[in-house]
């Protein structure tokens, strides 16, 4: 869930921690085992009755979670899942070596840019037969974010979660607030939070990721879900006028932040929130796990960010996506593509929501009757949603996003009035790092 450049943060410390079931870790030392596939040349890799699996996800909640899932497959076709579990940082940090090696059959990853890289790079299969099997049990924004550049499908997602506008409900109640849905409202009510000493906007940076989401949220909203898509990719200039004035609004609502924000972490300006002296919080779903009282957690909402230009509305939302893909050259390819069938029906989605409940379904027919109205709430924003982000870290090269987006985010957000030379600075490195392989 959470994103920090090449990997994300988690709980422990930093928003990587919350978010390890979604994608996180804490960084290893050095001398971290090297990935390799466990099948190896030959091995249970090349039995017909079993398929392996490369897997991130080293924390124990989402261990157990896809375990289950693994052990549910096992007992319907009879194919057992030999899995291969590495440290998550350690996944992201070698993938690129893993898959130019001899991996696994089937891999964890990411929706999005990440995902559409190794595709372009022929480091991964085309799953379309797959797809004709699954298709129908997601909507179409994440049919879309399940396709390489070449249109064809790569990745089977398995859950995800949004980035929106936390509130707490008593509080609006006692003031008199009402949800903002236009950057005009929005404003006013940051300046009425501001003159009833409340911080309008809870604020942790420290971590250095937050802003990045901040950021994904003004730029798609003033101008598209094309030109985010565009602009991650490297393919649109950070000194074109367009990010100029995501950057401009910005700006306008900087002053309503929380202050000292890059020396707080997440977790903290959440508290602030949980305390009722913040009244917004922007983030991803996963700040429920900082509201450690029920009654806390069931006073928590949230609502879309605001539309900033009426013809982008509010139809794009960040959600980040975790699932699987299928290897360049799988050893047991049938195995592997029953397995990835598996993985895309609602029945695999629900085991793996039962032992991880702060995440949502990627499928539209996953049975949510036990969703808590959080859950239901955040499955209705994602699967009404004409686009789909990913959260910068994982739409662009996490080179570029590690290096030179954490850093210039954090000065801008020290000293907005040098937003110029920034972005020029931005778009020189940007050059450089995209211009390498």
């Amino acid at each position: 869930m959470r994103h920090s450049s090449l990997g994300q943060s988690l709980p422990g410390t930093s928003r990587r921690t919350v978010v390890r079931g979604l994608g996180g870790a804490v960084l290893l030392g050095a001398g971290a085992p090297l990935l390799s596939a466990c099948g190896g040349s030959g091995g249970t890799a090349a039995d017909p009755k079993s398929v392996s699996l490369g897997s991130n996800a080293s924390d124990a909640v989402p261990k157990k979670a896809f375990a289950e899932i693994y052990a549910a497959f096992k007992k319907r076709s009879g194919i057992a899942v030999d899995v291969n579990t590495k440290d998550h940082n350690t996944f992201q940090e070698q993938i690129n070596s893993y898959l130019q090696g001899t991996p696994d059959d089937v891999f964890h990853w990411f929706a999005g840019y990440r995902m559409q890289f190794f595709a372009a790079k022929g480091l991964a299969t085309p799953i379309d037969d797959v797809w004709k099997t699954i298709g129908g049990n997601f909507p179409e924004a994440m049919q879309k974010l399940s396709k390489g550049e070449d249109g064809k499908y790569y990745f089977v997602p398995l859950y995800t979660y949004p980035w929106a506008v936390f509130y707490r409900k008593s509080v609006f109640q006692q003031y008199g607030y009402e949800v903002p849905t236009t950057w005009s409202d929005f404003i006013a009510l940051c300046k009425r939070m501001r003159k009833d000493k409340l911080v309008p906007i809870a604020f942790g940076d420290k971590d250095a990721w937050p802003a990045l989401g901040t950021f994904d949220q003004i730029n798609f909203r003033t101008n598209g879900y094309d030109f985010h898509v565009e602009l991650m990719a490297g393919r649109a200039s950070w000194t074109d006028a367009k990010t100029r004035a995501a950057f401009d609004n910005w700006a306008e609502i900087l002053p309503y932040h929380q202050e000292g924000a890059v020396g707080r972490t997440w977790q903290d300006a959440a508290q602030t929130l949980v305390a009722k002296k913040a009244g917004m919080y922007l983030l991803g779903s996963f700040v429920g796990q900082q509201f450690t009282d029920q009654a806390d957690l069931d006073d928590l909402d949230f609502f879309a960010f605001p539309e900033i230009d009426p013809a982008y509305g509010q139809d794009t939302v960040e959600a980040p996506t975790d699932g699987f893909m299928l290897s360049k050259a799988p050893k047991n390819k049938a195995a592997a593509v029953e397995l990835l069938e598996f993985l895309g029906t609602p029945e695999a989605e629900q085991i793996y929501l039962k032992a991880d409940p702060n995440v949502v379904a990627a499928s539209t027919k996953a049975d949510t009757s036990s969703y808590t109205p959080l859950q239901k709430k955040a499955y209705e924003m994602i699967s009404g949603a004409k686009s789909l982000t990913q959260y910068m870290d994982r739409d662009s090269r996490p080179d570029f996003t590690s290096t030179v987006m954490q850093p210039a985010l954090q000065k801008f957000i020290r000293d907005p009035k040098g937003v110029d030379s920034l972005l020029s600075s931005i778009e020189r490195q940007k050059k450089t790092i995209f211009a390498s392989s």
